[in-house]
């Protein structure tokens, strides 16, 4: 029996196990399972700072609105990030040529998928963070 490329391709997603060492999806897992991806997707999710929680229509926002949103992130990160989310197809950049030119991202549909997950993983961090802090400092106590 003959196996044809579209064959090999679904066997192989079939076989798709983050658990094992040399499986791509645990590097996709690694890629999307970082901070400054969750928060580049909640950011062009539309989630804002101001209204935590409140869910907003996705948002093509431009480089130096992300770099101002996300505190602490350096310039080679940002661009880093971005670099690698528009080659796994999770945005979208868009050049304009004006003067300056204007360059903006946006998420796929595939992007806004994860987006609706990273966005319940974010709300979790921030809700449950008075927990965790106390849980720290119960755990340090017993330990010194």
């Amino acid at each position: 029996m003959t196996t044809t490329k579209a064959d090999k391709k679904a066997q192989a997603k079939a076989e798709y196990n983050a658990f094992l060492a040399v499986c791509p999806s645990r590097q996709l897992l690694d890629r999307i399972s970082d901070k400054w991806v969750v928060l580049i997707l909640c950011a062009l999710g539309g989630d804002t700072p101001e209204q935590p929680g409140a869910s907003h229509a996705p948002k093509a926002m431009r480089y130096s609105e992300l770099a101002r949103l996300l505190a602490g992130v350096s310039q080679k990160m940002l661009t880093q990030t971005l670099r690698a989310l528009e080659r796994d197809g999770l945005l979208i950049r868009t050049v304009t040529p004006t003067v300056p030119v204007t360059v903006t991202y946006e998420l796929t549909d595939l992007g806004l998928s994860l987006h609706h997950l990273t966005r319940g993983l974010r709300q979790w961090a921030q809700s449950h963070m008075e927990q965790v802090l106390a849980n720290r400092e119960s755990h340090d106590a017993r330990a010194s």
